[in-house]
């Protein structure tokens, strides 16, 4: 298994809207982009849900903006592609911080969306 061009652009599409949401403090938005029983996992304990995932990004401060590099890609089943990324959040006050992310995108209907996110500061 490897990265492909595909997986990239599958995991891209999605974290380019998730992104979008985030930067514009629309948590609502974010919240969107992850199935119903997503599990998420952000840097304050876990939480299940979309609802879980727009308070948790509500709780985020106004102008916190996401940067994201995907670093591999892998395809562990048909309609499911995992991704781990380095991820920069800057804000307005503060130093930004970077984080690694692990997600997992799934097929549903006719789009993607994040069914697991894991964050990791390393360092």
């Amino acid at each position: 298994m490897t990265t492909t061009k595909d997986d990239k652009a599958i995991l891209s599409a999605v974290l380019d809207q998730w992104k979008a949401g985030v930067d514009a403090h629309q948590p609502e938005r974010v919240a969107a982009r992850f199935t119903e029983d997503a599990v998420f996992q952000g840097l304050h304990p876990y939480t299940v849900g979309r609802q879980g995932v727009a308070e948790y990004y509500d709780s985020q401060p106004l102008g916190m903006q996401a940067a994201y590099r995907i670093l591999e890609t892998r395809r562990p089943a048909d309609g499911l592609v995992l991704g781990y990324l380095d991820v920069e959040f800057s804000f307005t006050d503060r130093p930004a911080l970077q984080v690694k992310l692990s997600v997992l995108v799934t097929r549903a209907e006719d789009d993607w969306y994040i069914s697991h996110y894991q964050v990791s500061r390393l360092g």
